[in-house]
């Protein structure tokens, strides 16, 4: 016999009634009334002698015989109760086990975020979270936007968020906020007593102290930079914003730094910062997931409190 000509299968889900129809067939022998079975679910009586019914049509057997002085269930109702009863148990036990699955996952809340975003921002939210989730034990992973995105793909982290121009390969995400790229200097840098604005030519063939490569503030000044003849050679290159801004304050050189990064230095005066003419620095701050694996539980919960981030 071909392929063509086997039979086709009838998927169980058709031919066994589902665990609401069980549950008060159970009830219906538990107290020997339709009525009181009804009442027992949280549904009228009308519905319930409807689900028997059509749970009697789909075995093709009657379950319950009816009469003024209450319900019992017929030999073959019998028979099926006792099935029932273990289907209903198997299926206790699966609950309880997806509960644990779920109590598990709710237990941790594994975080990666590129560095701007991890500092400035995730504080905040992760303090409301464990409003939220006292039970729920947080760790954050930081590094760049490249880190973060080897760590969600190789199932180091739950969530991850990254400042950049796109979503890393493999990855989806959701904008979540603006950020604004600034260049900045100490107050004694010469270009703090410049009359005309700092052209991005000049920016650009200037050595600057950086962020590393990889990470989410570097690509965007390499992408908007590279029409004007691309960076220069760094002065430094450093893995962190605050190794950065420690660089800069200590008069080495000039940077280009988020503006959540550099606002209590801007406000106290130790940063200075400097116009540029005809040059926009904005990215967009994202949360991202491996494809295909929307943020359940915990994850899913911190992806809603960082609605509004700037």
């Amino acid at each position: 016999m071909g392929a063509e000509d086997e039979p086709v299968a009838v998927s169980l889900s058709h031919r066994v009634p589902d665990l609401g129809a069980l549950e008060l067939l159970l009830a219906v022998a538990r107290l020997g009334s339709l009525g009181r079975a009804a009442r027992a679910r949280g549904i009228t009586q009308p519905a319930a002698s409807s689900r028997i019914r059509s749970m009697e049509r789909q075995l093709g057997v009657a379950l319950v015989e009816r009469s003024p002085r209450g319900s019992r269930l017929t030999d073959a109702g019998a028979l099926v109760t006792d099935w029932a009863r273990r289907v209903v148990e198997a299926a206790e036990a699966f609950d309880a086990g997806a509960q644990a699955l779920r109590g598990r996952r709710d237990s941790r809340l594994r975080v990666a975020a590129s560095m701007t975003i991890a500092e400035y921002l995730l504080p905040g939210w992760l303090i409301a979270l464990r409003a939220q989730r006292p039970g729920t034990a947080v760790s954050l992973l930081a590094g760049n936007s490249s880190a973060v995105a080897e760590r969600l793909l190789g199932g180091a982290a739950d969530l991850g968020f990254v400042e950049g121009l796109e979503v890393p390969a493999g990855l989806d995400g959701t904008v979540i906020g603006q950020d604004r790229l600034i260049v900045v200097a100490a107050p004694s840098h010469p270009w703090t007593r410049r009359r005309a604005e700092l052209t991005a030519a000049e920016l650009a063939a200037t050595p600057l102290i950086l962020r590393e490569r990889g990470s989410g503030t570097r690509q965007v000044l390499d992408a908007a930079l590279a029409r004007h003849g691309g960076l220069a050679e760094p002065l430094l290159e450093l893995a962190s914003t605050t190794a950065v801004k420690a660089a800069v304050v200590s008069e080495a050189a000039p940077s280009v730094l988020s503006e959540l990064a550099v606002g209590e230095e801007l406000t106290a005066r130790r940063l200075v910062e400097i116009p540029v003419r005809g040059l926009r620095l904005g990215r967009e701050l994202r949360a991202v997931w491996p494809t295909g694996q929307r943020p359940a539980g915990p994850a899913r919960e911190l992806l809603g409190l960082t609605r509004g981030a700037p």
